[in-house]
């Protein structure tokens, strides 16, 4: 009868031996045997009609190998469910008789595999301390999104001439040399949009006046604001190195954005079916979307404190050989010793944040339905769709949605985000924070220069 035992060699590392006798697979192999006679088509043989000698001679080995491996994994895997062993990945393979499976010589097997098991872990919620910002809406804030929608639901003009940095031009993009002559093989770049604002103050006195046909040499890293420098590089998908090259920017467009005025139409506009009917109201809805949007980051930023305390604050022990070993033999591709003591110190904070949260999940029960994966997945679409919710039928997305929740990737990840979401509220329900005020500069900063 098949055993299996088990011995530790380390700290929660734990090596598991199969012993397999021969009453424990030869049957199975023979039966094997038989069945393979039975549907093998060889030459000069009817079809069931192969001797059993034959087959045992030419594919004996494969069978009698597959056999006793299948035995020794059923084993195994029933061994670890009746002692309800939480293990990290699975088992590896020892030195054992593998190499010595001989379909001519059926005896006894031995087979050696190592484990690593999952530590028990005491989390206190409460160890660290935290501190949950708010930042203040100031009238600053609300002028420059109130201006930002005038904006966006404003009016393209197309002025004679530039007259304004809010001006937006069309314009395309030819490498020169200084003198403005074209570089042969150099880079061209047609039909792109940027502000008279993208460019420093002295540039911007030189584009006053400028109409459509004209054309300019510059160097763009002299031309254009350092704020914005990046950003236009970007949209020309152009590399940090372009910018000391000079460029001949021909103007092909001028548009100037006239601004909405604030009426009940531009309030629709801005926000469909809220029935602001007032500058005060409107004001005050923009205010509420700005503390909504302050608030996430806030609570984003409050989430990164709960991960660093937990990370930090409980004491987690890790079978380090068996994962360095895993770290080699367990991927696609196998790596050496070197490459898997590089990688194990990232490999293990990560595996730590893992082992504590699926604790905390597994303790608390935070589970994720299929109607709260549903109304992400629609909630998802309409907002790439930049549609607004509704009670309306939609029989499109619905179709839509199911075609998303038959993606397995995509249900998992989706499942994985909702369920880590909840797990950090719940965690925020069972901390008592510091409330503290800030200002949305010493935020940003804060954010900024954080790293994990």
């Amino acid at each position: 009868m098949a055993t299996v035992t088990r011995e530790q060699i380390g700290t929660l590392h734990d090596k598991l031996v199969v012993t397999l006798s021969k009453n424990d697979y030869y049957p199975a192999f023979e039966k094997g045997l038989k069945q393979y006679a039975q549907k093998a088509n060889i030459p000069g043989f009817r079809k069931g009609m192969v001797p059993a000698g034959l087959v045992k001679k030419m594919y004996g080995q494969s069978i009698f190998t597959d056999e006793i491996l299948r035995t020794v994994e059923k084993e195994l895997n029933a061994y670890l469910t009746n002692e309800k062993l939480d293990i990290f990945a699975q088992p590896l393979p020892l030195e054992g008789d593998a190499a010595k499976l001989d379909v001519n010589n059926p005896a006894d097997y031995t087979f050696n595999f190592e484990i690593g098991l999952k530590p028990a872990l005491n989390i206190d919620l409460n160890k660290g301390t935290y501190t949950r910002y708010k930042i203040e809406v100031t009238e600053t804030m609300i002028n420059e999104e109130v201006d930002r929608l005038r904006t966006r639901f404003g009016k393209m003009t197309e002025p004679e001439a530039i007259n304004n940095d809010e001006n937006v031009l069309n314009v395309t993009f030819t490498e020169t040399d200084e003198a403005g002559n074209a570089v042969e093989g150099g880079i061209s770049k047609a039909s792109n949009s940027l502000l008279v604002k993208y460019f420093t103050e002295a540039q911007r006195a030189v584009l006053q006046g400028k109409k459509v046909g004209d054309s300019l040499t510059v160097k763009l890293n002299d031309a254009l604001e350092a704020t914005s420098k990046e950003a236009v590089l970007g949209d020309l998908n152009l590399r940090h190195e372009d910018a000391d090259k000079y460029f001949t920017i021909a103007i092909t467009k001028v548009g100037l954005v006239e601004k909405a005025e604030l009426n009940n139409e531009f309030f629709e506009a801005a926000y469909p079916g809220a029935g602001i009917e007032h500058e005060a109201g409107f004001r005050n809805r923009v205010l509420q979307d700005i503390d909504a949007y302050f608030a996430q980051q806030t609570t984003n930023q409050l989430h990164d404190q709960i991960f660093h305390n937990l990370v930090d604050h409980t004491t987690v022990e890790f079978p380090e050989a068996f994962l360095k070993r895993w770290l080699q033999v367990g991927g696609e591709k196998p790596k050496t010793a070197e490459e898997a003591e590089a990688e194990y110190p990232g490999f293990a904070k990560q595996l730590k944040w893992s082992i504590v949260s699926g604790q905390l999940i597994n303790d608390n029960k935070i589970e994720v339905n299929q109607d709260e994966l549903r109304a992400f997945a629609k909630q998802q679409m309409l907002g790439y769709m930049n549609v607004p919710m509704s009670g309306e039928d939609m029989p499109w997305l619905d179709d839509y949605i199911n075609r998303m929740m038959s993606d397995r990737k995509y249900v998992e990840n989706t499942y994985f985000q909702l369920q880590t979401d909840k797990l950090f509220r719940y965690v925020e329900t069972q901390i008592n924070p510091t409330e503290q005020p800030i200002s949305v500069e010493a935020f940003t900063d804060m954010v900024k220069n954080h790293h994990h």
